[in-house]
């Protein structure tokens, strides 16, 4: 990406965060409370330790626009320049804190074994000491610097970053783009600074501003105890002089007090906004901008007492920085009652945002901008999502492409299997068991009491779908949509699946949508067919009509690329060379 490139990727992403009203508010305080800090010499009107000694707790006025202190100090000058001392010594246990911790997060986390073991050992170790007494027995050896102390006290905050990083390294690298990043190559450096730090980096965020209060808030502690050298302006040393003369001028506590407080709440809110800038991803455009909100179609298709579900003119869009971007444009058709429908092409070609836009499950930022889907005659585009989740499961189920992913791992199998049938059928957990065990049985699983016992990890790939195949018709829906159900697994395996699938599909009456790029399943499975490509559909016929004779130059090009009756290749012997 070029440096242009960059510098708007910033600007938007400072836009996007500023669009928080907190967000905003606590970075224009914090804004302000740098700018003092770094400007303190041209802003303060007196050196910081300028004494007078008739304005000793003097009230506000006369030269001293807060009063001064017990010494007969400007207040407000020394604020000014307690700003920048406060924020150093923040700033160093921060840095000490955040580059031990996340240093040794990172390599424990993606390392683990002895690496992990022995730096566990020592966060839990730095956890159990008390850092105040800590503090306190070493200030002897310190003296009275407070950058040593925040040094040392950053120290004692890294086991926090330490503990949070190396349980977000756990979780992500195992995934499979880390997989794919170290087949391509890349060196673990690389691999931990690249594809996880930057993944983690939302919850660091967080930590560093609870990290910075604390730090704020210890260190005035310490010098409200005397600790700090009072030559050196800081708002907790402000804070010990004025608890020293409170009787006598008890507004003074109020300056350092709501400095602290300020600098504390905006650091928080600020990282708030961050962090939901950051998990959110690109921003959306504005509301003002974006095309006025989606209507049905005004003249929609006859009814028809054999549809089961009636797509028409449907448009499917996401927001980028332009407006809209559609992905699904116009597309209509028609499933009949009890027809297995297929809708095949290219990945990328919005076959699986349609099925998506029936089930309501449109990734974040999608929408159905126009178009009708009437399902069973209603027309859903408009449905809230209580009403979508009473039509879900029970009458409209889903079967995913990746069987492994799309089971939790922290429960077993009976557990995933009962629940939504006590939820949407609403009968008890022993009729739903009972259902449960007959439905595996019926998915062709031999020891149907030891899966449903069984953790996912337990299972093969090919028992996982069966799971998930038997989930989806538990409740009878109407209609059954399957996404690629055979992708993840062997051939084998496919056969079964797709038979599977075609026995309860005569079973239970229902109507399939299948949703594939595979000609040779549409050609086992499928009575209607319709080939997608960029978003619209190209072609719709009959299986057996679309194989005999297909019509558009796309549907020729697709079955042109299944090999069938290829030439099987022989061994020849290598040709001698001539002598």
């Amino acid at each position: 990406m070029s440096a242009p490139a960059n510098t708007r990727e910033r600007t938007s992403f400072l836009l996007s965060v500023l669009s928080n009203p907190m967000g905003l508010i606590a970075a224009l305080i914090l804004l302000a409370m740098v700018l003092v800090a770094i400007f303190a010499p041209l802003i303060a009107p007196f050196e910081p330790n300028a004494v007078q000694i008739f304005k000793v707790n003097a009230a506000p006025g006369n030269g001293y626009l807060l009063g001064g202190d017990g010494s007969g100090r400007d207040i407000f000058s020394r604020l000014v320049y307690g700003a920048r001392n406060t924020f150093l010594g923040a700033l160093v246990a921060v840095t000490v804190a955040g580059v031990l911790g996340v240093t040794g997060g990172l390599f424990a986390g993606y390392y683990g074994k002895t690496f992990d073991t022995v730096s566990g050992w020592i966060a839990d170790g730095l956890m159990a000491l008390p850092a105040i007494i800590v503090l306190l027995a070493l200030f002897q050896a310190l003296g009275s610097s407070i950058y040593l102390s925040m040094a040392v006290f950053g120290v004692m905050l890294s086991p926090g970053f330490f503990r949070l990083t190396r349980n977000l390294v756990r979780g992500v690298k195992h995934e499979l783009y880390i997989d794919a990043a170290r087949v391509a190559g890349l060196s673990d450096i690389r691999i931990i600074l690249r594809h996880i730090l930057l993944v983690i980096r939302a919850p660091v965020v967080i930590q560093v501003s609870i990290v910075a209060g604390i730090a704020i808030v210890i260190q005035a502690g310490l010098e409200f105890l005397g600790l700090g050298d009072s030559n050196v302006p800081t708002w907790g040393g402000m804070l010990q002089d004025a608890f020293a003369n409170l009787y006598v001028a008890p507004k003074s506590v109020y300056w350092p007090g709501l400095a602290i407080s300020f600098t504390v709440a905006s650091l928080v809110l600020l990282a708030n906004a961050i962090r939901d800038r950051m998990q959110r991803g690109d921003a959306a455009p504005r509301a003002a901008k974006l095309p006025p909100a989606p209507t049905s179609v005004t003249a929609p298709l006859p009814a028809d007492k054999d549809a089961l579900l009636q797509v028409q003119d449907l448009v499917v869009g996401y927001p980028d920085r332009a407006g809209w971007k559609p992905v699904v444009k116009g597309v209509s058709l028609t499933l009949k009652r009890g027809e297995i429908f297929g809708l095949v092409g290219e990945s990328g070609s919005g076959k699986t945002q349609t099925a998506f836009s029936v089930l309501g499950l449109l990734s974040t930022g999608g929408r159905v901008l126009s178009g009708s889907i009437r399902f069973d005659g209603d027309e859903i585009t408009g449905l809230s999502e209580a009403q979508r989740h009473a039509l879900r499961g029970k009458r409209i189920a889903y079967v995913p492409q990746e069987p492994m992913s799309n089971l939790d791992p922290s429960f077993k199998i009976g557990f995933q299997l009962v629940e939504p049938m006590v939820t949407v059928l609403g009968i008890s957990k022993a009729e739903a068991k009972a259902r449960a065990l007959q439905l595996l049985a019926r998915v062709g699983l031999p020891d149907p009491e030891r899966v449903f016992r069984s953790y996912p990890h337990e299972i093969s790939g090919g028992m996982a779908q069966r799971v998930l195949i038997a989930g989806a018709v538990s409740c009878n829906p109407d209609l059954l949509i399957a996404d690629e159900p055979t992708t993840a697994l062997d051939v084998t395996v496919q056969m079964e699946v797709l038979e599977l699938m075609r026995d309860l599909q005569a079973e239970f009456g229902m109507s399939i949508i299948l949703v594939t790029h595979n000609f040779g399943v549409v050609a086992d499975m499928c009575d209607t067919v319709a080939v997608m490509k960029d978003g619209q559909i190209v072609e719709t016929a009959s299986a057996d009509a679309l194989f005999a004779d297909p019509q558009h130059d796309y549907t020729k090009m697709l079955l042109g690329s299944v090999l069938e009756d290829p030439e099987t290749r022989s061994y020849r012997a290598p040709e001698e060379s001539a002598a």
